[in-house]
């Protein structure tokens, strides 16, 4: 009689070494978060990790991941990495589950549409022209803040049609920077840590607390103002119908929307189009086919939506860019029993992937560590793992609901801007990742020269 082996128990995963008494791992993940995501690799498909006492297993491969975010994700919910942005962003989009988070996505998702995008990029376009013509040949712009302010101003004249939200303008433009620096390490770190009274807890506490503050008071006063006939984000969430026939949203419920858009779509675009100046500064070539490919498409005229999937060499740039400073780290948690790589996790168990890993392992990707946008030509995907490795914006019912507009928006800025200035990098500086949601630059410096 054949014996046919089930799952393995849990407690076989390989534990990674070098964890410490009652921080476990933790300090590993402090000091070079990217560097010890990256090595995870190494000690298997699926390994632990102790965040303090808590045990994270982390999945290190694109099977598995696919495993958590589609084809077993009705098995998970939200983890302990979203619990702990729950200061941040309440329970938007990104933090909520189940029922909530299937509604609320219903009733937003049409704002998102690809219509309503080209609607934006007007403003998208104007924005990247005016950041363009705020240049002069000569200048040193430190592009990361540059790019954040480019990326708030879009999205503040998208989601608000009217000074009433330019408070919150300012609150994301101060508290954004805050927030990022402490932001993974917060996340990461045991609940126990945040109580002590070190300046780093009560940097992010106050910014949290005061762009929480800020949105609630620009929903509360349009709330009141009533119906504008604006169709700006906020009017539109304001006026959310249930699909299904419930209620609408809540002000609180708008607030952690708003919050939650204005987080993420400030940061990812920042990150990737910062990135990828920095790129272009050490591959003249390719910047070159670029400048000729928005000649060809966009000619003089500003760059709209209908020119952005043609501008395939630029979709090929911010592919590459993302693939190798994409999302840090995302978390789940078991909702009953799950089979992951023949081993058997019970329910509340913590599972986490890291994108920014997963697209940077060697085993998929050729000099996985080299800027290389070729990589994306059909016929070289047709080579490698192709696209089914690759996941950008996370997958499955998960899958970032501003992807469409993250991608018009940088692929609209970056055609402007180098269509009218080469931008060169300051010698002396190399950028380093930071880690946060996204792995972003520390600085980016760059000297601004005239297209000729």
């Amino acid at each position: 009689m054949t014996h046919v082996a089930g799952p393995r128990p849990h407690t076989s995963v390989p534990r990674v070494p070098g964890g410490l008494p009652l921080l476990g791992h933790a300090l590993a993940l402090w000091r070079d978060p990217l560097g010890f995501l990256s090595s995870l690799r190494r000690h298997g498909d699926l390994v632990r990790v102790d965040l303090g006492t808590l045990p994270m297993y982390v999945a290190t491969t694109p099977e598995l991941v696919h495993e958590v975010t589609v084809r077993q994700a009705g098995s998970f919910e939200k983890g302990r990495f979203f619990d702990r942005l729950r200061p941040l962003a309440g329970n938007g989009l990104a933090n909520s589950d189940g029922e909530l988070h299937r509604k609320h996505r219903r009733m937003i998702q049409p704002m998102f549409s690809r219509d309503r995008i080209a609607g934006y990029s007007e403003t998208m376009s104007a924005n990247a022209q005016a950041l363009a013509d705020s240049w002069a040949p000569g200048d040193v712009v430190d592009l990361e803040p540059a790019m954040a302010g480019y990326a708030v101003e879009t999205l503040a004249r998208t989601l608000f049609s009217t000074d009433i939200g330019l408070p919150a303008v300012e609150a994301v433009r101060t508290n954004l920077p805050v927030l990022l620096t402490n932001l993974l390490v917060r996340a990461a770190s045991p609940t126990v840590l945040d109580r002590l009274p070190i300046p780093a807890n009560r940097r992010f506490d106050r910014a949290a607390a005061s762009l929480r503050a800020v949105i609630d008071e620009v929903v509360a006063t349009s709330r009141a103002a009533g119906p504008t006939g604006h169709d700006d984000l906020l009017s539109l969430l304001l006026a959310a119908n249930d699909p299904e026939g419930g209620s609408g949203l809540t002000d609180v419920q708008v607030r952690d929307e708003l919050a939650t858009i204005l987080f993420a779509g400030a940061e990812t675009t920042a990150a990737t189009l910062a990135w990828t100046f920095h790129e272009l500064g050490a591959r003249p070539d390719v910047e070159a086919e670029l400048v000729a490919e928005i000649g060809r498409v966009v000619g003089e005229g500003p760059v709209t939506a209908a020119h952005v999937p043609e501008l395939k060499g630029i979709r090929r740039v911010i592919d590459e860019v993302i693939r190798l400073h994409g999302v840090t780290l995302l978390m789940r948690r078991t909702t009953e029993p799950v089979t992951l790589g023949g081993t058997a996790l019970p329910t509340g168990t913590e599972v986490a992937f890291s994108l920014y890993a997963l697209h940077r392992d060697p085993e998929l990707y050729a000099d996985a560590d080299r800027f290389d946008p070729d990589r994306w030509l059909p016929e070289r995907l047709a080579e490698g793992p192709g696209r089914q490795a690759y996941i950008p914006f996370g997958a499955g019912n998960r899958k970032c609901i501003g992807d469409l507009f993250v991608w018009t928006e940088a692929t609209i800025a970056i055609a402007t801007i180098l269509r009218q200035w080469r931008l060169e990098p300051v010698p002396g500086h190399t950028p380093r990742e930071v880690a946060s949601a996204v792995a972003h630059a520390d600085r980016v410096p760059m000297t601004v020269a005239a297209r000729t």
